[in-house]
């Protein structure tokens, strides 16, 4: 069995959150609020190149979430359902379904999330955060996805 913990998976993981990190935060007033376009979100295509795109997002939305989320709560729960997310992209048997899983589960999530905390509709959060990332993984993740596609072996 090949060992997980290589010198290349940390630095790849280490390299994505970094990037989402500064994503998030460049678009700062995308990212967050119930109409969001989490721009960085268009990295959640990245679990189907590479499995250190699951903790690289894990903690690149840690980082986001905590310096400018939406309290303890979405550092928590926003984060985890990140985390499920990526692992659910990177087990997808199809391309095209690789970015339905961010979709889904943070529509959920940050739907339930924003329901809490902005005190609107569930419906109303959840479709707007739906909304916003299918923008996000399917309008920029995708369109990655198959530039990626085209030169991985130069990068993965």
């Amino acid at each position: 069995m090949k060992r997980m913990l290589t010198t290349r998976f940390i630095v790849q993981a280490a390299l994505i959150a970094s990037i989402y990190t500064v994503l998030t935060l460049v678009f700062a007033p995308l990212s967050f609020d119930l109409i969001q376009v989490r721009v960085s979100e268009g990295l959640t295509v990245l679990p189907y190149f590479t499995p250190a795109a699951i903790p690289g997002l894990f903690a690149g939305c840690i980082i986001s979430n905590f310096i400018a989320g939406n309290g303890l709560i979405d550092v928590i729960f926003g984060s985890l359902a990140t985390l499920v997310a990526a692992f659910f992209s990177r087990k997808m048997p199809k391309r095209w379904l690789v970015p339905l899983p961010p979709v889904i589960i943070n529509a959920i999530v940050v739907g339930l999330i924003l329901n809490y905390i902005l005190k609107v509709p569930f419906l109303a959060a959840f479709g707007f955060v739906a909304l916003g990332q299918s923008i996000a993984c399917y309008g920029l993740g995708y369109v990655l996805m198959l530039v990626l596609e085209k030169i991985k072996t130069r990068i993965f």
